[in-house]
């Protein structure tokens, strides 16, 4: 296992997501297995995804309760 500062591991990932770089273009350029790098892409879109669901489920409890309060109101009237 590599000790490697976050914020370079996430700039390597970056690279490859927004640039498109090779996972042996970075290998080369800094020094970590392509494989390696491979796994923290890999990592960081499992990580992306699961913060798109849970900002999705979010989104519905806020719309749920929003509703459920009209609802209470309402019936009050």
């Amino acid at each position: 296992m590599y000790d490697i500062d976050p914020e370079l591991r996430e700039k390597i990932v970056q690279l490859h997501v927004q640039e498109g770089r090779t996972f042996k273009s970075l290998s080369d350029e800094f020094g970590y297995p392509a494989s390696t790098i491979s796994r923290w892409v890999r990592q960081y879109c499992q990580a992306a995804a699961n913060n798109k669901e849970r900002a999705q489920a979010l989104a519905n409890m806020e719309k749920l309760c929003a509703l459920q309060k009209e609802i209470e109101e309402l019936r009050k009237e």
